[in-house]
């Protein structure tokens, strides 16, 4: 899968200063119902996030609407209904992450 390269960052999971590279200084991130803004405030919910969840994801799809890129991925952790398939929904500009959501993957036939 040919991600674009702030993405392919945003999913290292050798290195948390790759991985925030990828985001802009004012990018906001929504995830479990919380809106994160600002690298500071995004790089303490992805700490928080790894230690709580111990979780991987593993993309494995990826399409366009418009101005957002999706990456669907299956997720295995340490939270209840593991795994799960989960979307990324990305917006980015200049080659930065501005914006991402996060939620369950709406799979047809489900």
């Amino acid at each position: 899968m040919n991600m674009p390269t702030a993405i392919q960052h945003f999913f290292n999971e050798e290195s948390l200063d790759t991985a925030m590279s990828a985001f802009a200084e004012y990018a906001v991130v929504k995830d479990e119902g919380n809106t994160y803004t600002g690298r500071t405030a995004i790089r303490a919910w992805r700490v928080a996030s790894r230690e709580q969840y111990d979780f991987v994801s593993e993309p494995f799809d990826m399409f366009a609407r418009g101005d957002i890129v999706t990456i669907r991925a299956n997720v295995s952790g340490n939270f209840p209904g593991s795994p799960v398939v989960l979307d990324y929904d990305f917006r980015l500009l200049k080659d930065r992450i501005v914006e991402l959501e996060i939620g369950y993957a709406e799979l047809s036939g489900s």
